[in-house]
């Protein structure tokens, strides 16, 4: 049978509510803390699958999270399509040759670069009980895009907006190339073993609607639209982060099978305006969870009620809006996760 998750993400609505929680195999675990100081840097744990897969399931062990997610990162994508990678200690991700300085046809492409991670997928899958859905994920082409053009990340996207408007014909070769290595590395992922995935678009917001329809909703509908055809069974959760208003069109249009909230969007009027019957994930603030938890509840506890209660007649996956911070307290997860375990509806 399949598991509480995943027949959610399939339109069940049942009680208690599925739950996982973006970037839970990660820093606020000491048990994470000190397997990265025994192997060292961030990539070289992503490319040990062992380790890759220990630290995929330790989430679980601690909590009995109804969801385990791939350890990796978004950029895997840019790696193997031949971009140098590397992680800088208190600055973050690095590309190279950036995009905007070199054209795209210069990389040359690293495709061996992905099967590590599906030795991951597969290494998790063999250690997960039926009841536990193992998520797969990638980044959305235009997040991608803009780490491959800018070589890191940034408040706005300015050089990358800049990009495209300037140049759209290379901008769109740019995004049509990321799509099709990650339908392919969400495929493979699948095949090795994931029962969903996600797709993470984390700077969508800072797009104007047009480029939004252009940048986000296509490409997005695209992988979709390929994966169906591959594996139809296999949900796909969007995750547009930022988009407002936006999510509307991007539910219609993408032809997602389940909707990621980040913690901006009032619940209320997503189930007041999303397709009935849509899944919907999220949404609580992680920022509430590191500050507002613990044993006394109080707000924590009424914004949780808020948005289990607000989708009580949809079929709802419980998460936060965005990562988990990495100073958040375990007794706050775990406070988090008996009051929406107890929650009936």
């Amino acid at each position: 049978m399949p598991g509480l998750l995943l027949e959610t993400l399939r339109g069940s609505s049942a009680k208690p509510r599925p739950v996982w929680l973006m970037r839970q195999a990660g820093r606020y675990l000491p048990e994470y803390r000190a397997l990265r100081a025994e192997k060292g840097g961030f990539l070289a744990l992503v490319y040990d699958t062992d380790a890759a897969a220990e630290i995929t399931l330790q989430p679980l062990r601690r909590f009995g999270l109804d969801g385990a997610i791939l350890f990796s990162d978004i950029l895997i994508v840019p790696y193997a399509m031949g971009q140098n990678l590397e992680f800088l200690a208190g600055e973050g991700p690095r590309l190279s040759p950036r995009l905007v300085d070199t054209a795209l046809a210069a990389l040359s492409p690293v495709p061996e670069r992905l099967s590590p991670i599906y030795e991951t997928v597969a290494k998790v899958r063999a250690q997960l009980g039926p009841d536990k859905t193992l998520l797969g994920f990638a980044g959305s082409p235009w997040t991608v895009a803009t780490y491959m053009v800018a070589g890191e990340g940034s408040r706005d996207q300015h050089e990358t907006r800049g990009h495209a408007y300037r140049d759209p014909g290379a901008f769109q070769a740019i995004i049509d190339a990321i799509v099709a290595v990650t339908v392919e590395y969400l495929c493979g992922q699948i095949a090795a073993g994931a029962e969903a995935v996600q797709l993470f678009d984390s700077w969508a917001g800072s797009l104007a609607p047009a480029e939004f329809e252009r940048w986000v909703i296509a490409p997005n509908a695209a992988i979709v639209t390929a994966l169906k055809a591959r594996y139809p069974q296999v949900p796909v959760i969007g995750f547009p982060k930022g988009a407002g208003e936006k999510l509307v069109a991007y539910a219609r249009e993408t032809g997602v099978d389940a909707l990621g909230l980040d913690e901006t969007i009032d619940p209320c009027w997503a189930h007041a305006v999303l397709p009935q019957g849509l899944p919907v994930q999220g949404n609580l603030d992680p920022l509430l969870l590191l500050y507002g938890g613990g044993a006394s509840g109080g707000e924590l506890d009424r914004q949780v009620h808020r948005i289990l209660d607000a989708f009580a007649d949809r079929p709802h996956v419980f998460n936060l809006g965005h990562g988990i911070g990495k100073e958040t307290p375990i007794a706050h997860v775990e406070h988090l996760l008996s009051t929406v375990r107890q929650w009936r509806g």
